[in-house]
Order: structure tokens, then sequence, then C-alpha cells
């Protein structure tokens, strides 16, 4: 037993310790050893104070003791007879301290309620257990009298005889009547049941601004009306630690062993009162502020927090596990009411109700203010109607408008209502109340919450205003987690039990097989004597048995084939022994062997999958570098396609053109007399030939800049290709997002000057093709002139056979040759030689062609332009 009080006889021969049990331990300090240990009632379970009552008459041995316990129940006792002969106090109206008058004939106690009784020993034990009648008539029959009435009584009473107190007494009962009889009805309900006002502690606390820190637990007692259920909470502590609860010291560590003793007895009597309690994750901040100031009365620390609960958290469990969305509305209306601008900025930053209002609430402000600011602003809670904490939340959000308005991060909004800032408490308890005053009824608080209502007597009320299938759910889970757990132990048990018993076998086994061993080295013992035996008796028989030697020579002989038979038989037993442990030694090499082939299989397995990872990488690699250059070479093949088919076509016509031109030498011959009847349009044809010339020259001049575009494409190309090896080399030492941005950049002007090569060739054939068909038709006109459009058909009935279609046909100076060769064959000579030289001179921009398109499509199969990683 923890011993932690202790008192002493007069006469200083007895010592009575108790503490933290219902056991008083008598020793004799003369003998030096303990005489008696007395048991109290079961209702008491720890000692608070021990004194002796004085006696004048037994001379200083003080037999009776008081005892007071902890349900503020002071009993007093014979330590002699074990007998109780009286108690003073009760569990409603509990005894803080006692002391004993020296002359033991007065108990002066000091209540729960700051009352001072004064007992008289002697009535107390003639009324037996009882306490004075009268005096507690006038306690009970005038709840309506003021404290000044109080402290008259007392007065009265602590220094008179019995008959002078019986006067005062009655006369003191008429005046509590008039006054009662004269009480008006409001009067009734602002009186409190430890004789307070409620309306004049309102009134001193306007005044004050707080309630006297000496006085303020007992008017914080009155306001609330604690019914002081010393029997309920008993059964509720009696239940232990809470499975919610049992290592809050990991969430919260607070260093005070004591205080999170207090803190967690309380939490769980809360979660034993209501499922509900144990869910929730807020309430050691809401109830943490009341166990620190009331940690050396958990009955009362438990009923603050309990009547807190019921009257000021109305409806915040109705959206359990959510925040109480209803009670943030209210508070929004009120703000959004009194205070726009600051709503429109919350609003603005996406500062919802649950950032600036709910943290102030669920700690019930205390992490936001002082000690001392925080015992003001309670002060006029408990004094005003619940709604009035909802006011000065919002009170508090009004008065802090300045830096709010500077804040416009939500890391900041949240800051700021989790820690202490430079706000006026007093500013903010005066707008509490301007907010009580001013605001509409419709969005009132005070018209949405019930009005104050205490804690029933005797037992709790019953608290279920949440939703219970979120509760039990969440219980449901715990006792699901709790039984798998359970199955987990069982069965892991079982391993161990399971792994008990084949070591057990192992063991009986090992014994078995040297049982076995020392059995068969017994026997081989036994043999070996046997053997001797034998060969003895042998010796003997042979001595004895002289006479019968013939006899004895075959039975010796028969003898001797079952020894051999029997030596043969042991010699092939013990081979099968030494058989079976070889078999069994190759078994455990075996066995070893492949183990150890199994480990180097698996290390090699890795090894093989290490390869494999880094061949699977180069693979990736090469893949990418393959697709590049599968891409590169298909667009170079397909270049070259065209280029192959343009060189196809330009081949064609040339070897057309040559037979055309022989055909139209012969033509030209056997048209000279037309060409000579018809000298007169020679100048149109001349002309027409001017501007073909001009032509020609315009489109010498095409093909100028057709090359030097092929020319920079060329030369656009070779970069491309470089910068894909600088790519590729890039890509291998893991580039940088810079680089990869460059990369795309240039593949996106590779991209633009394939375009435009594209477009440039489409311009060129179109261009090519449009002079076609304009020397075609001409040509036509002049054949049909000159009565040749036979040999022109005929022309394009050839080209048709060899699978050239005259619309694609590159222009050249080559189409009019059946008309040049009619102008040869004109008496006129200069024109005839004029005609000729225009002809080679067709026939050379021809053969330049060719040499250029060869050169160019030699050009596009160099290596340069077939170049791979």
């Amino acid at each position: 037993m923890f011993v932690s009080l202790w008192v002493y006889k007069r006469d200083s021969r007895t010592l009575v310790a108790g503490g933290k049990s219902n056991h008083l331990h008598l020793w004799s300090l003369q003998l030096k050893r303990l005489v008696r240990i007395i048991q109290m009632p079961e209702k008491v379970r720890s000692v608070r104070h021990l004194e002796f009552l004085p006696d004048s008459f037994d001379g200083g041995s003080n037999k009776v003791l008081g005892v007071l316990s902890q349900d503020n129940v002071m009993r007093f006792i014979n330590i002699e007879s074990c007998k109780l002969l009286f108690d003073i106090g009760s569990p409603e109206e509990g005894i803080s301290t006692a002391v004993i008058s020296p002359n033991g004939r007065y108990i002066a106690s000091v209540m729960e309620n700051g009352s001072l009784n004064l007992y008289s020993v002697q009535a107390l034990t003639q009324e037996e257990n009882k306490p004075p009648p009268a005096m507690f008539k006038v306690v009970e029959d005038g709840p309506k009298y003021t404290p000044e009435e109080n402290k008259l009584i007392t007065k009265v009473t602590s220094g008179k005889s019995k008959g002078p107190w019986k006067s005062k007494q009655s006369k003191i009962q008429s005046r509590l009547l008039k006054v009662q009889a004269t009480t008006s009805l409001e009067n009734k309900e602002n009186e409190l049941p430890s004789g307070l006002n409620k309306k004049r502690l309102q009134a001193l606390l306007k005044g004050f601004g707080e309630y006297p820190a000496k006085y303020r637990m007992f008017v914080w007692r009155s306001l609330l009306q604690l019914p002081e259920n010393h029997l309920a909470f008993s059964s509720l502590i009696d239940r232990g630690i809470h499975s919610a609860f049992v290592n809050i010291q990991k969430e919260y560590p607070i260093k005070s062993r004591k205080l999170l003793r207090v803190l967690q007895r309380t939490l769980s009597a809360l979660a034993h009162w209501s499922a509900i309690f144990a869910e929730t994750p807020y309430l050691p901040l809401l109830a943490f502020p009341f166990v620190k100031l009331f940690q050396n009365n958990q009955l009362i620390c438990f009923e603050v927090v309990a009547t807190v609960v019921v009257n000021f958290c109305q409806h915040w469990f109705e959206y359990f596990p959510n925040p109480p969305l209803n009670v943030l509305g209210m508070m929004e209306n009120v703000l959004a009411h009194h205070d726009k601008e600051l709503l429109r900025h919350l609003i603005k930053y996406n500062v919802t109700s649950q950032v600036y209002a709910w943290p102030l609430l669920e700690t019930l402000l205390s992490e936001v203010l002082t000690r001392e600011e925080w015992l003001k602003v309670f002060d006029n809670i408990f004094s005003n109607h619940p709604s009035y904490f909802l006011m000065i939340v919002v009170a508090y959000i009004i008065c802090s408008r300045v830096p709010l308005l500077h804040c416009n991060q939500a890391a900041d909004f949240e800051y700021f209502f989790h820690h202490r800032n430079n706000v006026d408490i007093n500013v903010v308890i005066k707008e509490a109340y301007h907010l009580m005053e001013a605001t509409p009824l419709d969005i009132h608080p005070q018209h949405m919450l019930d009005d104050f209502t205490p804690l029933t007597k005797g037992q709790y009320p019953v608290f279920n205003k949440y939703p219970t299938f979120i509760v039990d759910y969440q219980a449901r889970e715990w006792e699901k987690i709790r039984q798998d757990e359970i199955e987990y132990l069982r069965k892991r048990q079982l391993a161990h039990e399971s792994e008990a018993k084949a070591q057990e076998q192992k063991a009986e086994d090992e014994a078995w097989y040297r049982k076995q061993k020392l059995l068969r080295e017994a026997e081989e013992q036994k043999r070996k004597i046997l053997l001797e035996e034998e060969e003895k008796l042998a010796e003997q028989r042979q001595r004895l048995a002289v006479g019968k030697k013939e006899l004895k020579v075959k039975e010796l002989q028969l003898l001797d084939a079952s020894r051999r038979r029997f030596l043969n038989y042991q010699q092939d037993q013990l081979q099968m022994e030494l058989k079976r442990l070889d078999d069994e030694i190759a078994r455990k090499a075996s066995l070893r062997e492949q183990e150890t082939a199994a480990a180097v299989q698996d290390i090699e397995l890795r090894q093989m999958e290490l390869e494999s990872q880094k061949q699977l990488f180069e693979q990736h690699l090469i893949k990418d570098q393959e697709g590049v250059t599968k891409e590169m070479k298909e667009e170079v093949e397909a270049h070259r396609r065209k280029v192959d088919l343009e060189d196809q076509r330009v081949q064609r016509l040339i070897e057309i053109d040559r037979e055309e031109t022989q055909k139209a030498h012969t033509v030209a011959e056997e048209n000279l007399a037309k060409a000579e009847q018809k000298h007169i349009d020679t100048d149109w044809r001349l002309q027409a030939q001017r501007r073909l010339r001009r032509d020609d020259q315009d489109r010498e001049r095409c093909y100028k800049e057709i090359v030097k575009l092929l020319h920079d494409n060329r030369v656009k190309e070779a970069e491309l290709l470089k910068a894909m090896r600088e790519t590729e080399e890039k890509k291998t030492f893991n580039i940088s997002v810079a680089q990869w941005e460059e990369v795309v950049h240039n593949k996106a002007r590779l991209e633009e000057e394939q375009k435009a090569a594209a477009a440039a060739d489409g311009h060129r054939k179109q261009f090519l093709d449009d002079k076609m068909n304009d020397a075609l038709e001409l040509a036509e006109k002049l054949h049909r002139e000159d009565g040749c459009f036979e040999s022109l058909h005929n022309f394009k009935a050839r080209c048709t056979e060899r699978g050239v279609e005259i619309q694609q046909v590159p222009r050249s100076g080559n189409i009019c040759l059946d008309d040049l060769s009619t102008l040869a064959s004109s008496p006129h000579s200069r024109r005839r030689a004029e005609l000729a030289r225009q002809e080679r001179e067709l026939m050379a921009e021809v053969r330049r062609l060719r040499q250029r398109l060869t050169s160019r499509a030699q050009t596009r199969h160099s290596p340069a332009t077939t170049w791979s990683p």
C-alpha cells in the first residue's frame, strides 16, 4: 500500500496510516509492530484526511478516528471496536477539509460548494449519525438568502450557546420567508443552487470584466449547476481506461504524468458515457484546458466537460465525422451581416468557415488565447446563453480583420487561427455582447440553440445526438481488427507449438538411434563371448571324445558349417549396415552438393537476369537508333526513287526526242518544197522562236534557282545529319531538357525544309508540265499548218506505247524539231543555219539538264546522304 497520510494519538503511542485503499494500518510505537488493519466500507476507495477526535476523559488515548474519503464524506469510527459511530457530509454536499476543536466538542468543515459548516459532536453522537436537524433545515428551506445573510448565519451560530442560537435561527427563518414571498418569478429563475444570483453575477462580471480568481471555480460550478454524481462517476471510472485512449501519450506527449493520467481517465469516462466520444478526434483538445484547471478533482472536471459538450457544443455531432456545418453556417451568416468585406476577402482566397471558425471552436479558443484571457472569456461564456460562445468566436474574427485583410495565402490563414495573436480580449468580449444585441432574430444563433440545461442528478443524461450508424460501423471495424489480431496470435502460437513438437520428435528420434547403436554394440560383444565359449567347448569335446573321433569330426564339420553360415550372415548384416551408412553419407553429400549447386544456379540466374536487363537496355537504345536510321533511310529511299523516276522520264524523253529528230530530218527533206511556199510565215515563226528563246532563258534562270535550292537542301541535310549524330550522342549521356528542346526545334526545322523541298519539286514539276503543254500546243499548230499533223500524231502514239504521258514530259527545247527541220529545207540558207544553231543549243540544253539530274541523283546516293548511326 502506498501510504500518503498518517496521524498520531495524543499520547504518541499509536500511529494510524492510510492511503490509496480502504485499509487503515494501526502501528504500536512502543512495540514497533503492526497491531491491526481496519477495513473501511466498500464505498471508501482512498483516504484523504485522518484526525483523532479528542476526549477530555480518555487521557489522550483517542479511540475515535475521523476518516475523510474520496467521496467527500467524513466517517468517525472506533478503532478498538471497529464500529462506525457517525458520519458528516454527503456525495451531494461534500466536505473539502475538516478541523476538530482541541476539546473535541465541535467539528468545522469547509464544503465543496464553498460554505463553512460547524457540527456539534454531542448532537451527532446523540442523533446517531445524523447532523442537527435545525441547522440543516435552515440551509434547505432558505435557498433564496444572499451571501451576506449566509455570512450572518455563520457568525451567529459559530460562537453562541444552544439556546440563543435557536432563537436567532427562528428569527432568520421568518426573515427568509418574508424575502421569499416578495421574490418575483424572474429572480427565481436567476437563483442558483449554491445561493448565488445569476443577474448579480452578470452585473459583477460587466463591472469588473471577470470573476475573482479566488472564487472563480466556485462561481463556475454554481453557474453550470454541477450535480456531482459520485456514484455514477465512480461506475464510469471503474470501467477502466477506454481502448481508444490507451496510447494517448503517443499522440499528446504531456510532461506531467499526473496531468496525463487525469486527462486519460476523463476522456475514458466520457467515452464510456457515450460511444461518440471514443471516435471524436478533437475531444482531447476540447477537454485539456478543463483538465488542467480541475486536475485535483476529477469528478468536477468530468462534469464541467460534459456540461460544456451538452450545452455549448449543441448540434456539433449531427454531421459526424465531418465538422458541424450547421453551426458553421450560423456563424458565417452572422459574419456576413456584420462584416461583409471581411467575408468577401475570405471567400476570395477560398477560406471557408472550416478554416477560420472550426479551429477556434474545437479547441475552445485555447490555442489563440493565454490562460488569463481564456479564463476571462469563459467567465462570460458560462454567464450567458450558449449562443454567446459562437458570438465570441465571430467577434474574435471581426476584431482580427486588419491582419486578415492583409493575408493572401491559405497557409497564412491557417497559421493565424492556430496561434496566438495581438488581439485585445476585452474588445472581443464587448464586440460579442454587441453582436448578441445587434444580430437580427432570423439569423441569431440564440433562436437556433436550446437554453442552458444542467446535468441531471443521480445519473447522467443519455447523449445520443449523433449518427449512430457511423459510430457503430467504426466500432465494428475496430472489433474486426481486434479479432484478426487474436486470430493472428492464435496461429502464431500454433506455429510455435508445431515447431516445438517437431524439435521434440527430432530429439526422440536421435535418442532412439543412439539406443539402437548401443544395442548393436552389446549384441556384437555377446556374439564374441559366445564364439569363445564354443571354441572352449570344442576343445573339451576333443579331449573327452578321443574314442569317438569320426563322429566328433562329423559333428565338428556340422558345427563348422553352421558357424560359417552364421558368420556369413553376421558379415552380411554388418555389410548391410555399412552400406546403409555409406548411402546415408552419400545422400547427405548429394544433398549438400544440390544445395551448393542450387545456390550457384541462383547466382548464375541473377547474373543472367542482370545481363538480360543490360542487353534489353542496349536493345532499347539500338531500337531507338534503328528507328531513327530506318526513318532517315525511308526518306532517302523515297527521295531516291523519285529522282530515279524523274531520270527515267528524262531518259525516255531524250530517246523519243532522238527518234523524232531523225524522223523529222527525213520529213524535212520531203517537205522542202512546201516550206518554200510558206516563206511568208517565216517572220511570224521567227518571232515565235524569239519568244521561245526568252522562255528558255527564263527557264534556265528557274533551273539555276532550282539547283541553288537543291544545293541549300543538301547543306541543310548535312547539318541535319550532324545534329542527329549529336542527338544520339546526347541520348547516350542523358541529355538535359534544354538540349531536347533544341533537338525538337531542329526536327521541326527539318520538317519545314522537307516541306519546302517538296513544294519546290512540285512547283518545278508544274512549271515543266506547263511549258511542255505550251510547246505541244505550238508544235501541233505548226504541224497542222505545214500538213505534218500525222507525224505529230504518230509521235504521241509512240510516247503512249512507251509508257510516257505527254502531259508529264518536262519542257525542253527539242519539241519543235519538225518545225525546225521544215525551216531548214527553206531556200533561205541564213534562216536554216540559224534554226540549226537553235536546234543544237536546245539539244545541248537538254544534255545539260540530263547531266544535272544525273549528278543530283548521284549526290542523293552519296555517303553523306546515306548516313547511318
